[in-house]
């Protein structure tokens, strides 16, 4: 058991062989994106290199790359935790998402075929059962799967990319109010699809700026209904 209390049976062991380097960078970020380790929580080299069956150097290694890429803070004579993100971070981040998803919307209710309709009704389903369920990780994931198929539906390689740059982000500020936006946000990719399927453009754009916005919004109340 990690000290600030990861759970057990949240940590795979990592096969051999393979880029050991980058699969442990990977699965760290896993962790914390999904907010298994949380924000704020002390890493310890030797407890997460005991969870993932690997030599602490590897860790060292991730944990440095992360502290690069700002999803770790390396602290002196302390050692490694969790980036606990400002609500300026967030806010900028979720703004700079609002952007690409609502061009993403645009283009796919220009693009999209029946098959990808298909698809998009096909993730809604199985996000609204995980509502129902009240699986969280499950919707997280599903909401995350759903809204890349809209940016692939899209057929924009670059914005795709850029989406992609963020997407991890988003995902770890959605993680604590999934469960807030619940079912209400399935609505809201009910309504997208359906504007999305009549090649309604302005609609699916406005519709995606509301949702994200949305989800936004709830990030920054999250406290108020704790």
């Amino acid at each position: 058991m990690l000290s600030a209390g990861l759970p057990q049976g949240a940590v795979p062991r990592l096969e051999r062989p393979g880029p050991l380097r980058e699969r442990v960078y990977e699965a760290l970020l896993e962790l914390i994106t999904t907010r298994a380790l949380r924000p704020g929580q002390h890493l310890v080299e030797s407890e997460l290199a005991g969870h993932l069956g690997v030599s602490r150097q590897p860790v060292r290694e991730a944990l440095q790359r992360l502290n690069t890429e700002g999803w770790v803070d390396l602290r002196p004579a302390q050692g490694a935790f969790v980036h606990e993100p400002t609500e300026e971070e967030a806010d900028q981040l979720l703004s700079v998402r609002t952007l690409l998803e609502a061009e993403a919307a645009r283009l796919a209710a220009a693009n999209s075929g029946t098959a990808g309709i298909a698809a998009l009704e096909e993730l809604c389903a199985e996000g609204e059962q995980a509502v129902a369920d009240d699986d969280v990780d499950l919707a997280v994931a599903t909401n995350a799967a759903f809204h890349a198929k809209v940016m692939e539906l899209a057929g924009n390689v670059v914005l795709a990319e850029l989406a992609g740059q963020v997407d991890r982000r988003v995902r770890w500020y959605y993680t604590p109010v999934a469960r807030q936006r619940g079912i209400q946000s399935w609505i809201e990719h009910r309504s997208l699809i359906a504007a999305i399927s009549s090649r309604d453009g302005q609609r699916a754009t406005e519709i995606m700026r509301s949702h994200t916005e949305h989800t936004r919004k709830t990030y920054h109340q999250r406290g108020d209904s704790a």
